[in-house]
């Protein structure tokens, strides 16, 4: 690989430089002719805040007007002479397209010409962008009213700038397309021709900016190419497994088989003996498995040499601490704890019990699913250098702010002598919102002389992964008289780590009670010891509780003897005050819901003739506040080989920020969904892990991927959420639902690989 994000410092140098010394100013009460009160008015403001505290201390950028160089708007925007517009994406971008949607956001805003547009990754400061996390389908969210102010404070400041300088009102100048014109006077400038004189203009407050309508909208929801592609598909060093420094050496780091598991000693001089190896040496870390956890770390001149003195390594494992855990004893044991409810419960409506009593029918079941790994395409790795106090790290994560304070704690330095460079992530699925790795890669480069990149094997990701939970559900509905769904208990067997509280990622989705309204409602949870880390994995809670619950909800509507669709819209649509959000924050809607519901089975061609062995399912969710119906069409043969015939999947996340990426969300959670459902599990023996690379973890191959995934959009006024993941729940229950439509078998346990299924083209 050619020399590597490597200028990334260099690149981004000017703009770094800038913001630390403008904040530095700023706590010393100097270079800045502002007041108090003035920068928290305003940083009260989200976006205006940040734009502010990066642009006022209008001395720092009098010498950029006179030398051609780009001239900075505000933290997000540089605008050239030559019009070429420079967007920062503050996100980490992790393949779900967020460096695109973040430029077109603030580029509508602004006015933009798209086609002036460059978008560069910025590097890590919250304390001048926020939150720079990406995780949940929450960056889209968060960031929505902040970078719309930051290009309609921009557009302001241009504006004013050509008022003042033509004599005219602002009001009466337009901005369009990277232009400036004012219509009486025939008089027009490009926004590079303007951008020295705006960067004298006050910036605005937040509460006079007026932001768009949707109707108003010229770039948002138009498809574009996402701005990396061409760069990925060539090649291009984009992640951080291609970074390369000057000086650089190469690390791998050996940890336990079993979680918790502790160095007592290893051929170490053998190690060092080895060729390209340049030492070798363990690491006690800090115990704790999202910083660092004991282990030998390898340091080479090579990667292929640091690999190859790992599998010579001999290390002699304290397991007196290590996991035992073993995912088949622990369903054998949720088995058993199914069948007693817990007195203590989660959730309590109305009379359960009486309900049970008074049903016309009750029906019962027991599902579940297994551990599973994230193993996205690209391997941990991080790129260190412990230079001059200052920890240089080049980092693919989701959560470079979260990772500071953890990094800081390692390295034993303040936060503030992290320089963080982000890198293009090779995915995530929430794998990166953990920084083990660079909390590792800075343990190692405050020993070693030289930037340090660290690099985990495949074997590495899978045996070290945060997991998603296995889970275990037992279900007991009610149907009243009139066929309508009257009760609902769930018990769900999960882990603790602690024995206090759930694991990560163990926890009970609320979105399932929210979205499943019986009007007599209880769910209570058992929990088993786990020492095996966990967290959250593509859809966190839903991803796989969407299926026990949903599959159920199909198994309840075939008992009333409705029609499944008319069975979830009534039940969506039932009136029980208790189980309304109590956060404000929570944007279920019942309405939201049935549209989406009603749209999937339109577009899915609810209720048509199918051929026998043919079957049609359907389910729907709330998740990471989208409200998603999907839809499968499949046939099965007599070897049960599926042959998935088109999927359908509609959803209200809001206005479609880029058209041609929120398909292809749409359309890549499908396929991971199904992918997950076919054929994923990890299993653990004697705490350790057994799939150790793709050979045992059959991600779905191309050819076996569905040709047909048809993604509807209702597009409405409510703020724009995220794609990365509601697409994700409900596809497993719609292809349950579709089996058992197309052979009479309920699928109550996933992967359906393990039943016998499998698919075919």
């Amino acid at each position: 690989m050619a020399d590597t994000r490597s200028n990334f410092a260099e690149s981004d140098a000017y703009l770094s430089t800038l913001i630390q010394e403008l904040h530095s100013a700023h706590a010393t009460n100097t270079a800045m002719a502002m007041g108090r009160r003035g920068f928290f008015k305003l940083a009260g403001g989200s976006a205006a805040g940040l734009i502010l505290g990066f642009y006022l201390g209008g001395e720092a950028f009098a010498a950029e007007a006179t030398d051609g160089r780009d001239q900075p708007m505000n933290a997000f925007i540089r605008i050239a002479p030559d019009n070429t517009i420079t967007i920062y994406s503050k996100c980490p971008e992790i393949g779900q397209g967020i460096k695109t949607s973040f430029g077109v956001i603030i580029a509508e805003e602004l006015d933009a010409d798209w086609n002036h547009v460059v978008m560069e990754q910025a590097d890590i400061n919250p304390k001048v962008y926020g939150s720079q996390g990406a995780g949940g389908s929450t960056s889209i969210p968060h960031a929505w009213t902040q970078l719309r102010q930051a290009g309609a404070s921009a557009k302001a400041m241009l504006v004013a700038a050509a008022a003042k300088q033509w004599g005219v009102d602002a009001s009466q100048i337009t901005a369009r397309d990277s232009a400036l014109t004012h219509a009486a006077s025939g008089r027009s400038a490009s926004y590079g021709a303007m951008a020295v004189a705006a960067a004298g203009v006050p910036v605005p407050d937040p509460q006079s900016l007026t932001l768009k309508a949707r109707s108003e909208y010229r770039l948002i929801g138009k498809r574009y190419r996402g701005v990396d592609d061409p760069k990925v598909v060539t090649g291009e060093p984009l992640f951080g497994i291609d970074v390369r420094r000057p000086g650089m050496v190469y690390a791998n780091y050996t940890k336990c088989p079993a979680a918790g598991g502790k160095v007592r000693s290893f051929n170490v001089d053998e190690i060092k003996a080895l060729r390209g190896v340049l030492d070798a040496f363990a690491i006690e870390g800090t115990g704790i498995s999202v910083e660092v956890m004991p282990g030998v770390a390898i340091i080479a001149t090579d990667t292929w040499s640091a690999f190859q003195a790992k599998n010579n390594l001999k290390v002699d494992w304290d397991l007196s601490e290590a996991s035992t855990d073993s995912s088949s004893s622990f369903s054998v044991e949720a088995r058993k704890r199914a069948a007693s409810f817990p007195k203590r419960l989660d959730d309590d409506v109305g009379d359960v019990d009486r309900s049970f009593a008074n049903a016309a029918k009750t029906i019962e079941a027991y599902y579940e699913y297994p551990f599973a790994a994230h193993v996205p395409l690209e391997p941990m790795n991080t790129t260190a250098h412990w230079h001059d106090g200052t920890m240089e790290m080049w980092v693919p994560t989701q959560q470079p702010d979260r990772g500071l304070p953890v990094i800081a704690k390692v390295a034993g330095i303040p936060e503030e002598r992290i320089v963080m460079h982000q890198t293009r992530v090779g995915g995530g699925f929430g794998r990166r919102l953990v920084n083990d790795y660079a909390c590792e890669a800075a343990a190692i480069a405050r020993r070693v002389n030289a930037p340090v990149k660290l690099q985990w094997t495949r074997e590495d990701d899978f045996g070290h992964d945060f997991y998603r939970p296995a889970g275990y559900h037992q279900f007991k509905g009610a149907i009243d008289r009139d066929g309508r769904l009257d009760a609902w208990q769930e018990h769900f067997i999960t882990f603790t780590a602690d024995g206090k509280k759930e694991a990560a990622g163990a926890n009970l989705t609320d979105n399932l009670k929210y979205s499943i309204k019986a009007p007599n409602l209880r769910r209570a949870k058992t929990m088993l010891p786990l020492k095996i880390p966990t967290g959250a994995w593509r859809a966190p809670g839903d991803n796989a509780q969407v299926f026990a619950a949903q599959s159920f909800m199909h198994e309840l509507s075939l008992a009333s003897g409705h029609d499944h669709v008319d069975f979830l819209i009534a039940a969506v649509n039932r009136d029980v005050p208790e189980l309304a959000p109590k956060d404000k924050s929570v944007n279920f809607s019942p309405k939201r819901a049935t549209d989406v519901i009603r749209m999937c089975a339109d577009k899915a061609g609810w209720g048509k003739a199918l051929p026998s062995g043919s079957g049609l399912g359907l389910a729907w969710c709330y998740s990471h506040a989208g409200h998603v119906a999907q839809a499968v069409e499949l046939s099965v043969d007599a070897q049960k080989q599926i042959r998935i015939d088109r999927i359908v999947v509609v959803l209200d996340v809001g206005p479609i920020i880029d058209m041609a990426g929120s398909e292809a969300q749409a359309q890549g959670a499908s396929t991971d969904a199904l992918s997950t459902a076919m054929g994923l599990k990890i299993t653990i023996e004697n705490g350790q892990i057994q799939e150790q690379n793709y050979n045992a973890y059959p991600i779905l191959r191309l050819p076996f991927a569905p040709m047909t995934i048809d993604a509807y959009f209702i597009q409405s006024d409510n703020p724009p959420t995220g794609m990365g993941e509601p697409a994700f729940p409900a596809l497993a229950p719609a292809l349950g639902n579709a089996i058992f439509a197309a052979t009479g078998e309920r699928v109550r346990r996933l992967p359906l690989r393990d039943l016998g299924y499998s698919l075919t083209t």
